[in-house]
């Protein structure tokens, strides 16, 4: 399933800053980065509980904030990009 992960991690300490590399991270073993603090991520039921797990210990909940949206397997359809960084295809072939 396809979740997009969306965060807002306050950056005015040095804790606030390790909480955003820590989150920003932990997306990045999961999915694609597409915005600045915006992530698409495709995982299967157990990857999506993990995912979420960490991400809430992750954070300050009085000072930080985290969307989480469930696009399921059908996501194509719901997707629409315009403008530059081309979409990517996270199902697709793998060039290396």
């Amino acid at each position: 399933m396809m979740v997009v992960v969306a965060y807002d991690i306050r950056q005015d300490s040095e804790a606030g800053k390790r909480r955003w590399r820590r989150v920003a991270r932990t997306c990045e073993g999961y999915g694609q980065r597409v915005q600045n603090s915006v992530f698409e991520c495709s995982v299967d039921p157990a990857q999506w509980e993990r995912l979420r797990a960490t991400l809430v210990e992750s954070i300050d909940k009085k000072a930080d904030s985290l969307r989480f949206y469930l696009l399921g397997k059908n996501w194509k359809r719901r997707v629409h990009h315009v403008g530059a960084k081309p979409s990517y295809d996270p199902q697709g072939p793998l060039i290396v």
